[in-house]
């Protein structure tokens, strides 16, 4: 009698099948700890380089000690102690009908169409309890992704101190120019604002002429990618004014008595 019969060949195959799935299925489960907290590294990798504050040779963990992490309300420009933090995901909050809202057409410069409520922000303050850096998470649609970064600004809240995405999907050589250590390097030192407090900051087609009075709030445009330049010009035009971080930046200047330029 035979034994390779087809519906033998069948079963043996749909048992393989089961046993392969469950030990996919069990891996993912005991590997997901593990997922999640590189993840959580490679977040607070990202805002420490973002602020220039990224040593190589030291625990992340302990770098990141330094930031003071706190949730906005981005209307109020309030802080709340009601939402921990820790846990706090923005996106999902985005796509939730108790925190997420939408935006409308003529204010969605960034090109996200909702938005949450809330936002978690990093605070690095100086040992008097003063304001050194104020982290603020930004996204925006480029040309093919949801391009997700942070803007870190200096004690003046108007001079940027890095910028730096994490996660995108723009193309390589092109708008994936944003990742260039040279093109992040260029919006060190750039004003975010103007001396009337009116978000000035830019990327601009071409490259920005240091003779130019407007030159401080200019960074050259990525060849070959307008669509991404113009996605990163209206992510920070949008999280930089009033429907954005705005309210919670007047709040902060006013506490520590400071003012844009």
């Amino acid at each position: 009698m035979r034994n390779d019969t087809i519906g033998k060949t069948f079963l043996i195959a749909g048992l393989l099948s089961i046993v392969c799935s469950a030990f996919v299925s069990s891996s993912a489960v005991f590997l997901r700890p593990n997922q999640e907290r590189n993840k959580d590294l490679d977040r607070k990798k990202n805002i420490l380089m973002a602020a220039g504050l990224y040593d190589e040779g030291t625990s992340i963990d302990d770098q990141f000690q330094q930031f003071e992490i706190k949730v906005v309300d981005l209307a109020t420009g309030e802080f709340t102690d009601e939402i921990d933090a820790a846990t706090f995901d923005q996106r999902k909050a985005a796509k939730s009908p108790d925190f997420g809202i939408e935006i409308d057409q003529v204010n969605d410069l960034a090109g996200i169409k909702r938005r949450s409520q809330y936002a978690v922000v990093y605070i690095s303050q100086d040992d008097s309890g003063s304001l050194n850096q104020l982290i603020l998470p930004v996204h925006g649609k480029g040309l093919w992704s949801t391009m997700y970064g942070f803007l870190a600004l200096d004690a003046d809240l108007a001079t940027i101190k890095g910028f730096a995405f994490y996660e995108h999907g723009e193309t390589p050589g092109l708008g994936g120019e944003i990742d260039n250590p040279r093109w992040k390097e260029q919006w060190v030192g750039k004003k975010a604002f103007d001396e009337m407090g009116m978000t000035r900051i830019e990327v601009i087609k071409g490259i920005v002429n240091p003779s130019n009075p407007d030159s401080q709030y200019q960074v050259d445009g990525l060849s070959g990618a307008t669509i991404t330049s113009r996605g990163v010009k209206g992510l920070l035009q949008y999280w930089l004014g009033e429907n954005g971080f705005k309210p919670l930046l007047t709040r902060i200047q006013k506490k520590e008595g400071g003012n844009h330029g």
